[in-house]
């Protein structure tokens, strides 16, 4: 697997690649990423998986947290039907984005919360009765999905692990989420010097613990990103999976690492903690 990088968390069906998809999953390609196509409500289960077979990356399926009001009550089933719709195709590794968001205002009214954790907790529940592992959603939010999750354990219903997206927790909730069967996302944010919180953890994470990711379009590196007055005249960043060998960098210079085993050892965790992208890459070798 040390032949790819993986970027754990793409959305390249988003509309922001409409304009140029083909070019940048050939820029993908060129820099030796591979990708998972994480969607975000039933009305894009299509489209994450049709990108992923155009980009030959794998996909995940799920309703996002932000995405609420948006969705209808049937969200778990309709997620329950697609992953039986497709439960042979080898490129369906994962339920997600899943979660909880604890910081756009607009979804933190006492309703929008309760809508967020019902919604959640039913997919956690699909997961687990797939059989599938979870990206997950993790904004101020780390200690209310470990409480799900170790609800579930205690009900003998654990979901097969899984990756904590865009970590940016405490060292304690990162402990609670390996002891879970959880890797831990690193990607654009980890190049800013001021994020010191979460490039301590990347450095500090036990090494098979570690994925990397872009959240493509979101989450530009440092050397993407736009201020607010820049955003404000119009300018936008775009992150995309070609980025990811240099977001890499940061996490090789954090643990003393050499980008071979930055590669090395984050491909073999994403294989672990997904194990039908390991089957999957290993069938295009």
């Amino acid at each position: 697997m040390a032949d790819f990088w993986i970027d754990t968390h793409s959305h390249l069906d988003a509309p922001e690649f409409d304009p140029d998809r083909a070019a940048v999953i050939a820029r993908a390609r060129e820099a030796g990423v591979r990708q998972v196509v994480v969607s975000v409500m039933p009305s894009t289960f299509e489209a994450a998986r049709q990108a992923a077979i155009d980009c030959d990356g794998a996909y995940a399926l799920g309703s996002h947290p932000l995405f609420i009001h948006k969705v209808g009550t049937d969200a778990p089933e309709r997620l329950r039907d697609a992953l039986q719709r497709w439960r042979d195709d080898p490129r369906l590794v994962a339920v997600g984005e899943i979660g909880l968001d604890g910081f756009v205002p607009e979804i933190q009214d006492e309703a929008s919360r309760e809508k967020q954790d019902v919604l959640y907790a039913a997919q956690l529940a699909v997961a687990q009765e797939a059989g599938l592992p979870v990206i997950l959603h993790v904004r101020r939010t780390a200690d209310q999905l470990l409480k799900h999750l170790r609800r579930m354990k205690a009900e003998g219903r654990a979901v097969p692990g899984g990756i904590a997206h865009a970590f940016n927790g405490s060292e304690q909730q990162a402990e609670a989420f390996v002891e879970l069967g959880f890797c831990l996302g690193f990607g654009g944010a980890m190049t800013f010097d001021r994020a010191l919180q979460i490039r301590r953890i990347a450095a500090w994470l036990p090494e098979d613990r570690l994925v990397l990711e872009t959240d493509s379009p979101d989450i530009p590196p440092h050397w993407l990103y736009k201020t607010a007055e820049a955003r404000a005249q119009g300018e936008r960043s775009r992150n995309e999976p070609a980025q990811l060998p240099r977001i890499a960098e940061t996490m090789a210079e954090l643990r003393g690492w050499d980008l071979g085993k930055v590669r090395k050892v984050t491909a073999e965790n994403a294989c672990s903690v997904l194990p039908k992208l390991k089957l999957l890459l290993a069938s295009m070798r």
